[in-house]
């Protein structure tokens, strides 16, 4: 049936973007550095410790710093209806599009449910994905947070 506005409006964009967003576990050593293992499996008890402590040492988004920036950095024209789906596996997160918003938003990814309209920010639970709309009416840097 095609995305809507949940009143049956038919919404169509011009590209799609996805942000997954990563927490990673390091553990570290005495002196505050960061530990390496010859392998995953002996690193197991010291990640799982880290892990315990529900603070990521870490946050990255599509799996690397840096990986929306620069060369990477999500591009659109002015005039272009963008949707952005932005995944957490493990915590609550907080999307926010500065210098606009999210015309409509799918804060838990159902489509088929009616949208937030207008949203600066959007409380995307932990273990879900969120969806975002939004129309470049404007040129310049939109910085995705």
């Amino acid at each position: 049936e095609g995305l809507t506005d949940g009143h049956g409006k038919e919404l169509t964009y011009d590209r799609v973007y996805y942000v997954g967003e990563q927490d990673f576990y390091v553990p570290k050593d005495a002196a505050g550095n960061y530990k390496k293992y010859p392998s995953v499996g002996e690193s197991y008890a010291d990640t799982l410790e880290v892990m315990r402590t529900l603070t990521p040492s870490h946050i990255v988004f599509n799996g690397a710093v840096g990986a929306l920036t620069g060369d990477s950095a999500l591009q659109a024209k002015v005039g272009e209806k963008v949707l952005i789906v932005h995944s957490q596996a493990n915590r609550d997160t907080r999307p926010h599009l500065i210098g606009g918003h999210g015309d409509y938003v799918w804060a838990t990814g159902k489509f088929r449910n009616v949208p937030d309209v207008d949203q600066e920010t959007w409380f995307i639970p932990g273990g879900t994905a969120g969806a975002a709309f939004y129309t470049f009416e404007q040129p310049g840097i939109y910085a995705y947070a």
